[in-house]
């Protein structure tokens, strides 16, 4: 039996990210929780939330990246009891990886592709 925990955020790319920070910091009153290079991708993110949200929306800036108005949503997020072995079950129901699996400094990571192209981020539960 598998089990997809929870969604935990939605991941959205910008094209500038001060700017965006600033945007939802105070055109939506949105709190800064997190900001940080990462250095798999060359780029950035930010976590921010709203005041009585569990939501959170990450914002991710990547080098060179090539931005076209609506194609912002960056990945979906869900915490997964096993990475590797929800990878290998998805790409069994067609799926695909997006990029290889990453041993991160805090935790392991894993994209593959909905149906529809939209990356699926994979990880386990952080404590």
């Amino acid at each position: 039996m598998w089990t997809i925990v929870k969604f935990a955020y939605t991941g959205i790319a910008v094209k500038d990210m001060d700017q965006s920070i600033k945007f939802y910091t105070e055109a939506l009153d949105m709190q800064l929780l997190d900001r940080h290079p990462i250095e798999e991708t060359r780029g950035e993110v930010a976590a921010l939330k709203s005041k009585d949200s569990p939501q959170l929306l990450e914002l991710n800036w990547y080098p060179d990246s090539q931005y076209r108005e609506g194609n912002e949503l960056d990945h979906l997020a869900f915490e997964v009891d096993d990475v590797k072995t929800q990878i290998d079950r998805l790409t069994k129901m067609g799926t695909q990886v997006a990029r290889p699996t990453e041993v991160r400094s805090k935790y392991v990571v894993g994209f593959v592709k909905d149906p529809n192209g939209v990356w699926l981020e994979l990880f386990p539960a952080r404590t």
